[in-house]
């Protein structure tokens, strides 16, 4: 590609992509879903940036990065079948401050908003691997969850790839704005994680003192 990059994800990706081609930015994508710690960030502009030198097709990188997007997402689908309800409500009551009321709301609420999340979840890092494991655990409808996550993950890899191709050598600057976006959402995360166990701890505190 004509880039030198240190030891990093980026040479990784770069050197996938120059031994395979479009299909190698797929298979990179598919391991970003199940090791989040592999950013899309980088490995979408990158993919755009080599569509912009010529290496590969822009309307390849866009299918074959959606199609490894579909194969992790249904592997961590998979998990989640597998590991069923039961298992679910046995590792989640192992969690302090978790009990299972809590699960029987998530399941409630995933029910009524499960095919939402699953879309607009491939739109939202970390997230949009881990909205798969729930999908599977209560049985989402493959042909729905299939249609849902591709196209989520078509309009997330196509913006990304389409911004790495018109930045061209500065490709990196995508990964600067979506790491600030990716940030954003963790601390909203985390505060609502945080808000959670400090509700779960009053409520406890005062159901001790009832008793």
């Amino acid at each position: 590609m004509g880039v030198t990059i240190g030891n990093s994800p980026e040479q990784w990706v770069n050197s996938l992509m120059g031994a395979l081609g479009a299909p190698g930015a797929g298979i990179a994508i598919a391991l970003e879903n199940l090791f989040p710690p592999l950013p899309s960030e980088v490995i979408l502009p990158l993919a755009g940036f080599a569509a912009s030198t010529g290496k590969i097709s822009l309307t390849a990188a866009v299918l074959w990065t959606t199609a490894g997007s579909v194969v992790g997402a249904l592997a961590l689908y998979g998990l989640g079948a597998w590991l069923g309800r039961e298992r679910t409500i046995t590792l989640a009551s192992k969690v302090p401050l978790v009990k299972t009321r809590d699960i029987e709301r998530t399941e409630a609420w995933f029910n009524r908003h499960g095919a939402k999340a699953v879309f607009f979840g491939r739109m939202i890092p970390l997230f949009r691997s881990l909205i798969s494991v729930p999908a599977g655990v209560e049985r989402m409808p493959l042909p729905l969850f299939l249609g849902l996550t591709t196209l989520g993950s078509a309009i997330w890899n196509t913006a990304f790839i389409m911004a790495g191709y018109a930045l061209g050598a500065n490709w990196k600057e995508v990964s600067g704005y979506v790491s600030t976006y990716s940030k954003v959402v963790l601390g909203i995360a985390l505060l609502g994680l945080l808000a959670l166990v400090v509700r779960r701890v009053v409520r406890s505190r005062k159901e001790k003192r009832r008793d």
